[in-house]
């Protein structure tokens, strides 16, 4: 069955669009509509030196062949010059992923893709934005999002996501980290068709606390949630220190890791797979994966990006939507 992804390119003068038109000078197995502005895409086509025949979606969708991409109009505000950001592009890079979202809520799209967006510029435009993360949360209505990146060797959970480091203690609590194993055991299983995960997870602290020398959380709060999870006949291990779990001991038979926070599982699994990584959404009522990079800018229109992880992104986006059917 071929499925229809729904790709938003990200920040218009990062190197997204480039990752777009350089992935569909290859066939594609599956059906790619891109939300976004198509002169922008045809321009950039032109700076790449690369044929791009685009096909606006109607009431059909249309087969992909290589150098053609249908997509679904969006319009920038000002011309997008490569690497140089633009405060007025900031609310098209939201409208682009609202109609894409819309897309999978409607089932129009069986999943949805998404390119690197600038945090940054879109806070400068006046409008609050800490990721796609929490915004996919915001808009499909979910109570418990989880961030997940993954290789084919590796997945990495986070219990929170975009936190300063000093806010993240007190963000670890027993509700939020029943929340946060209840969705990734049952995507896990639902999603990525397994039957019975085995999740490893870390401690916040050295150590994991160090028997509470170091801290506390492990005592008061993670240690009872794993007791709880484990009772209730879910194979859930931990808390494991972060600096040696992550080891072939650790990880042979795993499924997935939980860490605490953002850097202290995610420089693993880049080290380990930056580039053919893909970035995952769970617990939402839609599928959404996109890469493991950022805009990078000084790149962007050269023609050089690697489309190695939004080629990992749409094998995993696919594997999740395959799941479900």
């Amino acid at each position: 069955m071929t499925l229809n992804l729904a790709l938003t390119p990200g920040e218009p003068s990062g190197v997204g669009p480039d990752l777009v038109i350089q992935l569909v000078q290859q066939k594609q197995q599956q059906q790619l509509i891109a939300f976004a502005d198509p002169d922008m895409l045809a321009a950039r086509a032109t700076m790449l030196g690369l044929p791009l025949n685009l096909v606006e979606v109607q009431d059909d969708f249309v087969s992909s062949i290589p150098g053609e991409l249908a997509f679904v109009t969006s319009k920038v505000a000002m011309p997008v010059e490569p690497g140089v950001l633009n405060q007025a592009n900031a609310p098209y890079v939201l409208n682009c992923l609202d109609a894409a979202i819309a897309s999978c809520q409607e089932g129009l799209c069986q999943a949805m893709v998404t390119g690197p967006v600038q945090k940054s510029i879109i806070n400068d435009a006046g409008i609050k934005f800490s990721g796609h993360t929490e915004y996919l949360a915001e808009k499909t209505k979910s109570d418990t999002v989880v961030m997940m990146l993954a290789t084919e060797e590796l997945r990495v959970a986070l219990a929170t996501t975009h936190l300063p480091l000093r806010e993240v203690p007190d963000a670890i609590s027993v509700e939020l980290l029943m929340s946060v194993i209840d969705v990734l055991y049952q995507d896990l299983q639902n999603k990525f068709g397994i039957k019975d995960p085995t999740i490893l997870v870390s401690g916040l602290n050295p150590h994991a606390g160090e028997g509470g020398h170091l801290g506390h959380e492990e005592i008061n709060v993670i240690a009872p949630v794993i007791r709880h999870c484990r009772e209730a006949g879910r194979n859930i291990v931990g808390p494991l220190p972060a600096d040696t779990l992550f080891t072939q001991k650790h990880l042979m038979g795993a499924d997935a890791v939980l860490v605490m926070y953002h850097d202290q599982g995610l420089p693993v699994l880049k080290y380990q797979g930056f580039g053919r990584a893909a970035n995952i959404t769970l617990g939402l009522p839609i599928i959404r994966t996109s890469v493991d990079h950022g805009t990078a800018l000084d790149i962007a229109g050269t023609g050089s990006a690697d489309i190695g992880s939004l080629h990992a992104a749409i094998k995993v986006a696919v594997q999740m939507a395959s799941a479900q059917i």
